[in-house]
């Protein structure tokens, strides 16, 4: 893991000149398991260590429950579900919980640690292979870059969520 909270990674040494001409994306880096995951930084509200969820009658499977967020009922989804992420482990004593903006609609993800923020040359990200996204719903899967010691999956949070999820959140918090 890197001393420094920030790291650029790029496909071949460049020039500060050069990064300015390509278009450089940060993200925030975020485990489940031992797989690496990034979101685009400019959706990130806030990240928070803990809060206590109050579960909601009924909900699917996937959504946590809501917490109370400086006066506001914020729906919260454990990402390890909505994804089908196996789990090994035991959950997480003190989980971390993205707080996002996702087309106008705050919503917490529970994830396993928030690692660093990561500045990635969007030429870098590959798309994902067709065979992994032929069977995904919503194409959730932005795309895939390296980061040095492991492969880290880009999120497109504006698609994990499909339409009759987003109604049940719009339910859930009052919309």
């Amino acid at each position: 893991m890197a001393d420094t909270m920030a790291d650029t990674f790029t496909a071949d040494k460049m020039t500060e000149q050069d990064e300015g001409d390509q278009q450089l994306m940060q993200l925030v880096g975020f485990t489940i398991g031992d797989e690496h995951f990034g979101v685009n930084i400019l959706m990130v509200q806030e990240i928070i260590r803990s809060a206590p969820i109050t579960s909601v009658p009924n909900s699917p499977e996937f959504i946590e429950g809501v917490i109370n967020l400086r006066g506001n009922i914020i729906p919260v989804i454990e990402l390890r579900k909505r994804l089908n992420l196996f789990r090994e482990e035991a959950a997480s004593e003190d989980p971390w919980i993205l707080i996002l903006d996702i087309n106008s609609r705050v919503t917490g993800f529970i994830v396993d640690s928030v690692t660093r923020v990561l500045k990635i040359m969007e030429d870098t990200i590959e798309p994902p292979p067709d065979v992994v996204v032929a069977g995904l719903a919503n194409q959730y899967i932005r795309g895939v870059c390296d980061i040095g010691e492991s492969l880290l999956i880009l999120l497109d949070f504006n698609r994990i969520l499909l339409a009759d999820e987003l109604n049940q959140l719009r339910a859930i918090d009052g919309d």
